[in-house]
């Protein structure tokens, strides 16, 4: 995958991290949020799209991700301290209003994670494939055995970097649009474990946690043909919803939307963040 905004980068520090930014465009500012195994690459096809709409579109590598800092330990990677790398980031950037926000798999997470804590710094959220996360911890069988069996052996530290790396991405990956570029980035020492870290990390309290509602009106959007997340748990926001609240399917785009349904993503986030 071509890094698109490899002239636009920046370096930023917050705290004892330094992060990768990228900025493009002039407007209101546009904060996107990627996921799993991603780095902000995965918005290529979407930040030209919202540009064009009058946006200035920030995109970063989160911690462990693409050129970010990978601090070693999982607890560096707990759901909470990845959401406060964001305000440290747009204060750094001097931007004080509150952002659109638009999130996709783990980026979703940590949007989601945003809204709860910081809702002062988001005005409206597009989440992408990912639910609240108190519905996504109390989805049925189907979300937690079937599709999202993988993030149980995903705990299995040395286990789970050996398969991955020997042919599992090939495997596991669906629809993803570069699979080369996932395994020479996560080939880096320490890399593939940093990303993981994610999921171990937050397993437990993302099954038993109590999460606070959204007060941040927010649009869910889930693809028909997602691997790896029902439509329930996504459907199933609304409930935990102190704020407007819009769902919205894709139909023949798979898990990755930024990469598979651009135009039509870009096109129901254009709306909704008008309303607002």
């Amino acid at each position: 995958m071509n890094d698109f905004t490899q002239d636009k980068a920046r370096i930023i520090t917050v705290g004892a991290l330094k992060f990768k930014v990228c900025i493009q465009g002039e407007g209101e500012p546009l904060l996107l949020l990627h996921g799993f195994p991603d780095d902000q690459n995965v918005w290529q096809k979407v930040v030209p799209l919202m540009v064009e709409q009058g946006y200035k579109v920030i995109t970063f590598d989160q911690r462990g991700c693409g050129e970010s800092d990978a601090p070693v330990g999982r607890k560096h990677y707990k759901i909470r301290t990845i959401v406060e790398d964001i305000p440290g980031i747009l204060d750094a950037l001097n931007i004080s209003d509150p952002v659109a926000l638009m999130s996709h798999d783990w980026g979703a997470v940590i949007g989601w994670g945003l809204s709860l804590f910081h809702p002062e710094r988001v005005k409206a959220h597009v989440a992408i494939s990912v639910g609240h996360p108190q519905s996504y911890g109390r989805a049925g069988f189907r979300q937690k055995f079937i599709k999202g069996f993988y993030t149980l052996w995903f705990q299995l530290t040395g286990v789970t970097e050996y398969y991955l790396l020997h042919g599992g991405f090939s495997r596991w990956l669906s629809r993803y649009n570069d699979e080369a570029d996932v395994l020479k980035r996560m080939s880096r020492p320490g890399r593939l474990t940093a990303a993981l870290n994610w999921y171990r990390a937050n397993f437990i309290d993302i099954l038993f946690s109590k999460w606070p509602h959204c007060v941040v009106p927010t649009l869910g959007v889930w693809s028909s043909d997602d691997a790896y997340l029902t439509e329930a748990q996504l459907c199933n926001s609304e409930k935990y919803m102190d704020a407007q609240w819009q769902y919205s399917r894709i139909d023949g785009a798979g898990h990755w939307v930024p990469q598979d349904a651009p135009e039509k993503l870009s096109e129901l986030a254009s709306k909704w963040f008008a309303q607002h």
